[in-house]
């Protein structure tokens, strides 16, 4: 009798198996157009996110060993995107508002439009003030505990309309979290906003207090929140504001203070990130957060940056994707990334969009969800910054003149964000040749975007496949491209 129903639990498994396979092998091909658009940014030309020709998809054989390939797969999907976009600083508030009503306009356009700009969709800014400030400022006075003095009217002047603007020009709708680099000199160790400096024990519920506070009154001003980091570059003694968290020290106040406190304040379905510095530490210090099942109930994702080329750690990617891979419950963002050290002679380099679209494709394909630039717009000089800080921007304004100055840095991240929208499913992307980088997504319209950025001095020709179809490309030197397949 045991045998028997041994038996039978072994054949309902079996078939049960059989029809999940059957099922399996019969789901419909996913119907791909025959039509390619190809819009190209390269060097040495005028050619800008430029639409410069229509290929058509054609049968074809096996290829040969020494074709260079770019192969595709829209039936493998990853993550989802969520979007792209770049920090609306006080900086680039301040800056926005020297130039002419045309020139504000041109700016809105240019980057928030889904179809004249390049659709982003995504924004970060900061809790009190940043380097990228004129000046240091908090939200409230000197040993206020009950938070009674708390005000954003300073953020009123500029930044909250700024923000506003964007969103209106964005059509609406614009994610928007938002991160501290220093809580009020009184609170800290230190007694400074700037140079590090430590949170003290006594003030940590006091300042989770102050996260919820502030989400609550910004979107009383109309800005919706979707999500906050818990502290920005927690690892760094800056001259300008920062504060300075271990891992365990972040892991606890998270656990403890600011995750319970949103809960309990109604805001528990913000998206929680931690970390937020950069990918050469990136899964030590993630690691050590989610490894705590009390502290990782509440994280939705890890943040990370791309300036561990200070330290001598080259672009670390690999870091990435493990933290990927061994947290796949958990998402990435890139929160934040500018080329240091401004110097208007170098606004035209080349270099400049090749950083961002190498760091893009390959975040990208580590499994990162979303991608935030640094300041969205600096001036002349790349600030203003109130410790010289100065910067690289994908947009300067010459304040001067009233008029808009465009980097490559624009066009390379135009390249992603116009054509790979918010819920756009990663799929495969491979190149055969290492002198190219790719990634690709499926949009939900059905439309795939594949991007191929080639960073050497030569042409490269290469053949889009995908299921067993071809068309023959040409990558130019110093470009990237995407390629729309209906």
């Amino acid at each position: 009798m045991k045998h028997s129903l041994i038996s039978c639990l072994l054949l309902v498994a079996a078939t049960a198996a059989t029809a999940q396979t059957k099922k399996n092998s019969q789901k419909p091909a996913l119907k791909i157009g025959n039509h390619v658009s190809v819009y190209v940014t390269a060097k040495g030309t005028d050619q800008r996110i430029a639409p410069t020709q229509t290929l058509t998809l054609a049968a074809r054989s096996q290829p040969l060993e020494t074709e260079v390939l770019v192969t595709v797969d829209p039936l493998k999907t990853f993550q989802t995107m969520i979007g792209i976009g770049g920090a609306l600083t006080d900086a680039a508030a301040e800056t926005f508002y020297k130039l002419p009503a045309s020139e504000q306009k041109a700016f809105l356009t240019a980057y928030y439009d889904k179809e004249k700009g390049i659709g982003y969709t995504f924004a970060r800014t900061s809790i009190q003030s940043c380097d990228f400030s004129s000046d240091s400022y908090t939200y409230i006075a000197d040993h206020d505990t009950e938070l009674k003095t708390f005000s954003v009217a300073h953020d009123k002047k500029y930044r909250i309309p700024f923000i506003k603007a964007a969103q209106k020009a964005a059509g609406g709708k614009l994610d928007l979290y938002v991160s501290p680099w220093s809580p009020p000199a009184w609170m800290k160790d230190n007694n400074d906003m700037l140079h590090g400096g430590r949170l003290k024990p006594e003030y940590r519920q006091v300042w989770a207090n102050f996260f919820a506070r502030f989400i609550k009154t910004y979107e009383k001003e109309g800005m919706p929140i979707w999500g906050l980091t818990v502290q920005n570059e927690p690892m760094a003694k800056q001259t300008w504001e920062s504060c300075l968290y271990t891992a365990e020290e972040e892991r606890d106040f998270v656990k403890q203070f600011l995750g319970p406190t949103l809960r309990k304040e109604g805001l528990g379905s913000k998206k929680l990130i931690v970390f937020d510095h950069n990918r050469d530490l990136l899964y030590q210090y993630a690691s050590t957060i989610l490894n705590d099942a009390q502290a990782a109930q509440y994280v939705w994702g890890v943040g990370f940056h791309w300036y561990e080329t200070w330290t001598g750690g080259g672009m670390q990617f690999e870091s990435t994707r493990l933290v990927h891979e061994a947290y796949p419950d958990k998402n990435l963002v890139f929160t934040e990334g500018c080329i240091e050290k401004f110097d208007m002679d170098k606004i035209n380099d080349w270099a400049l969009g090749e950083r961002y679209g190498t760091s893009m494709i390959n975040d990208f394909n580590s499994g990162t969800v979303a991608w935030t630039d640094w300041n969205v717009l600096l001036d002349e000089k790349g600030g203003p910054n109130h410790v010289g800080n100065f910067c690289f921007a994908p947009v300067h304004a010459d304040t001067q003149k009233g008029k808009l100055i465009f980097t490559n840095e624009y066009y390379y991240i135009g390249h992603f964000s116009k054509f790979i929208k918010p819920g756009a499913k990663r799929i495969v992307s491979s190149a055969s040749r290492d002198k190219l980088l790719t990634t690709a997504y499926l949009n939900p319209d059905g439309k795939i975007a594949v991007v191929v950025m080639n960073p050497t001095d030569k042409e490269i020709p290469y053949n889009l496949i995908m299921q067993n179809k071809g068309a023959a490309v040409t990558s130019l030197p110093h470009s990237i491209a995407t390629l729309l397949i209906n």
